[in-house]
C-alpha cells in the first residue's frame, strides 16, 4: 500500500514538475514573440518609415517660408535690352484667425492706414465668414518696401499681419507689342484643378496671354525655400535659417525686331486692323501689330479684374490679337491662289483672254466687276490679277476650276488650318466645300457661291496670318513653315543659350517650279502696272504683291476692309527678303491705307529708316497731314 501511495506521489510531482515546466515555456514563447514583434516594430518606425516620421518632425520644429523666383525676362531679337523685366515688390496678407477675438476691426484699420486704402477695401477681401480661417488672405500688392518696413517696426500692433516678397512684371515696352507678350496674373482656381500636378500652387503667378502664357513653364522658375527652427508656440529658437535659394526662370528672345515692330505699329496708325511681318525663309515673325492694342501694366494694380472688364467691354476689343485670332474675307489677295490653282491644273491658258463688261448675270443674279464698272474689256491672267478682274476669276473659277479644286488649292497654302504658331490662341479660319454648305444649310451648292469664293468673298475666312503664310508659300516656291516668335532660350542666371529654335517645315508642295515663278512675275506686275501702282511705287525697292477689298455686310458705311499682301526685295534671294500683311478694317474712314502702310514698313525695314524718315523718302507725309486735317 505505502509502495501505491509512493508512486502516486512520484507521478504527481512529476507532473507538478511538467506542467511548472510547460507554463515557463509558455511565458518565454510570450516574451520572446513580444520581443520580436517590438524590434520589427522599431525596425519599421526607424529604417522603413523613418525618413517620414523625420521628415513631420521637421515640419513641426520648423518654420519654412517660400522664396518666389524671379520669372524669366523677355528680349526682342536683339538680345540686348529686355521688354519685360521683374521688380521688387510686397505683398501684405492677415491671416484672420491669429488676430484675438474682439480685435478685428482695430487691427484692420490700423493696417488700411499703413497701406493708404479704407477699411472698407480690407473687409471686403475677409468678409465674415473668413474671419476664423487659417489661411492667408492677400490684402494688398505692390507694397513698396517703405510701407512694409512701417508694418515692421509696428507689428505688436497687427497681430495676424504679414507680408511677403512677390515680384511684379514690369512691361518696359507697351503698345502693339501687348499682343505677343501677353501678361501675368494670379493663378484661378480653375487653373490650379489643371495645373496643380505640374508643380503650380495657390499662390503662383501665371501667364494668361501671349508669349507669358504659351512659354509660362519656361519662365516660372523654381522657388527657393527659408526654414527656422521653432518651437511649440512657433517662437523663433534659431537666429540662423536654412535657405534653399530659388532658381530663376529661363529668358526668352523672340524674332520680334523692336525698331521693325514700332515702325509697323506707327505706319498702321490709330486705324483698326493689323500688321505682319514675316521672314519666308524660316517662318520668324519679325513685327505682329494689332489695334488698338494696351498695357500690360495695368494688370499690376489690385484693380486688376476690373481693368480687364474695362477692357473686355470696350469698343473694337484691344484684347483682341487680330493678327491671329480675328478672321476676314480674304478679297482679292485670294486671286493669288486662284492664279496658281488655274496656272498648276492647266484649267484655263494663261494667255487666253476673257471679256469684263462690268456686270454679268448668273441665274437671276447680277454680279458686279467693282473695282471698273464699265468693264476693263479683255484681259489674260497676268493681266486679270494686275487689275484685281472679278469678272475674269468669277467666269474661269467657275466654268473650269469648281468649288472642290479651289477648295483643295486654299487648304494647299494653309487656309482653313492651324499654322502652329507658338501662341497659346489662334484662329484657323475657314475654307467651304459644297458638302459643307449641305451640312450646315441643307442647301445645294451653287454657282454662284463658286464666282463669290474665286474672289476671296463668300464663306471663306482666314487671318492676316494666313495671308502671310499665303505669300510666304510663294517666296518658297512651295514649301511655308510654321510662323514662329520664339528665336532662343537662354539660362536665368548666365544668359548662356540653351536652345536655338529650328524652323519647321508646315507644308511641302508638289506644284511646279515653273508655275511659282510665273506667279511671283505676275505679283510683280500688280506693284508695276496694276492696283497698287500708286500706293506701292518704291524708286529703290522693287516690291511684289497684291491688293484687296472686302465687302462686310452690316456696316452703314465704309463697308470696305483694305488688304495688302506682299514681299520684297522681289529681286533679292528669299533669305533676304520680307512678308508683309496688312489690313485695316471697315471701322475705320475709307482711305485704302493698307497699301500705303505696307509701302512705309517696306522703305523702313529696307532703307533702315523710322516712320517720319520713310514717309518723307516715300513723299507721304502729305497723306499724313491732310488725315490729321480731318480730324
Amino acid at each position: 500500500m505505502s509502495d501505491f501511495f509512493n508512486h502516486f506521489g512520484s507521478a504527481r510531482r512529476s507532473a507538478q514538475f511538467l506542467s511548472k515546466n510547460l507554463r515557463i515555456s509558455i511565458l518565454l514563447l510570450v516574451i520572446g514573440l513580444t520581443f520580436f514583434g517590438y524590434t520589427i516594430k522599431l525596425f519599421s518606425l526607424q529604417i522603413i518609415e523613418g525618413k517620414n516620421y523625420r521628415e513631420r518632425s521637421h515640419k513641426i520644429s520648423s518654420q519654412v517660408k517660400t522664396i518666389p523666383a524671379n520669372r524669366g525676362e523677355i528680349f526682342d531679337c536683339n538680345a540686348s535690352l529686355p521688354l519685360v523685366i521683374n521688380t521688387d515688390s510686397f505683398a501684405v496678407d492677415i491671416t484672420p484667425a491669429e488676430i484675438p477675438e474682439g480685435y478685428y476691426d482695430t487691427v484692420s484699420a490700423r493696417l488700411a492706414s499703413y497701406l493708404g486704402i479704407s477699411k472698407n477695401e480690407v473687409d471686403k477681401k475677409i468678409p465674415v465668414k473668413l474671419r476664423k480661417s487659417y489661411s492667408s488672405i492677400e490684402i494688398r500688392v505692390n507694397v513698396p518696401f517703405s510701407v512694409v518696413s512701417n508694418i515692421a517696426e509696428n507689428i505688436t500692433d497687427l497681430p495676424g499681419v504679414s507680408w511677403r516678397s512677390k515680384p511684379m512684371r514690369n512691361y518696359v515696352e507697351t503698345g502693339s507689342i501687348s499682343h505677343v507678350i501677353g501678361y501675368v496674373g494670379d493663378i484661378t482656381k480653375e487653373e490650379i484643378n489643371v495645373m496643380y500636378n505640374q508643380g503650380y500652387k495657390a499662390n503662383s503667378i501665371v501667364g494668361k496671354t501671349g508669349i507669358e502664357k504659351q512659354y509660362d513653364k519656361d519662365l516660372q522658375g523654381t522657388p527657393g525655400r527659408e526654414s527656422r527652427t521653432v518651437d511649440a508656440r512657433g517662437h523663433i529658437i534659431s537666429d540662423v535659417p536654412v535657405i534653399e535659394p530659388p532658381e530663376p526662370g529661363k529668358n526668352l528672345v523672340l524674332t520680334i525686331d523692336s525698331r521693325i515692330q514700332e515702325l509697323a505699329e506707327q505706319a498702321l496708325g490709330n486705324r483698326v486692323g493689323a500688321a505682319v511681318v514675316l521672314r519666308p525663309s524660316n517662318g520668324e515673325v519679325v513685327a505682329m501689330v494689332s489695334y488698338p492694342f494696351y498695357d500690360q501694366n495695368l494688370f499690376n494694380s489690385d484693380d486688376a479684374s476690373a481693368e480687364y472688364n474695362k477692357l473686355a467691354t470696350s469698343p473694337n476689343n484691344p484684347l483682341l490679337n487680330r493678327a491671329v485670332n480675328a478672321v476676314y474675307p480674304p478679297a482679292s489677295t485670294f486671286k493669288t491662289i486662284m492664279s496658281t490653282a488655274i496656272l498648276a491644273e492647266k484649267a484655263f491658258p494663261s494667255e487666253k483672254k476673257v471679256e469684263c463688261p462690268g456686270v454679268i448675270i448668273y441665274g437671276n443674279q447680277k454680279f458686279t466687276c467693282h473695282i471698273k464698272r464699265p468693264g476693263h474689256g479683255y484681259l489674260d491672267l497676268k493681266n486679270a490679277l494686275a487689275q484685281s478682274c472679278d469678272v475674269y476669276y468669277w467666269v474661269v473659277g467657275r466654268d473650269n476650276l469648281g468649288v472642290d479644286l479651289i477648295a483643295s488649292y486654299s487648304k494647299e497654302f494653309g487656309f482653313g488650318q492651324s499654322l502652329e504658331i507658338d501662341l497659346p490662341a489662334q484662329s484657323v479660319g475657314f475654307v467651304p466645300t459644297s458638302q459643307w454648305k449641305e451640312r450646315r444649310y441643307h442647301e445645294k451648292w451653287k454657282g454662284g457661291d463658286t464666282m463669290n469664293m474665286s474672289i476671296g468673298q463668300g464663306y471663306t475666312l482666314v487671318t492676316p496670318m494666313h495671308v502671310a503664310n499665303m505669300i510666304a508659300m510663294v517666296c518658297n516656291e512651295g514649301k511655308i513653315y510654321k510662323p514662329h516668335l520664339l528665336k532662343e532660350i537662354r539660362d536665368g542666371s548666365t544668359n548662356k543659350t540653351i536652345e536655338v529654335i529650328k524652323p519647321q517645315v508646315l507644308h511641302q508642295s508638289n506644284i511646279d517650279q515653273a508655275v511659282w515663278r510665273e506667279v511671283q512675275r505676275d505679283l510683280r506686275y500688280v506693284i508695276t502696272d496694276g492696283t497698287a501702282n500708286y500706293p506701292m511705287n518704291n524708286k529703290k525697292y522693287k516690291l511684289a504683291g497684291k491688293t484687296g477689298t472686302a465687302e462686310v455686310n452690316g456696316v452703314k458705311e465704309n463697308h470696305w476692309h483694305s488688304w495688302m499682301a506682299a514681299y520684297g526685295p522681289y529681286d533679292a534671294p528669299v533669305e533676304e527678303q520680307y512678308v508683309v500683311v496688312v489690313i485695316v478694317e471697315a471701322v475705320n474712314d475709307w482711305e485704302w491705307w493698307a497699301p500705303y502702310c505696307t509701302n512705309i514698313i517696306f522703305q523702313g525695314i529696307l532703307a533702315n529708316q523710322n516712320y517720319d524718315q520713310a514717309i518723307t523718302e516715300l513723299g507721304f507725309k502729305y497723306l499724313i497731314k491732310a488725315r490729321q486735317r480731318q480730324e
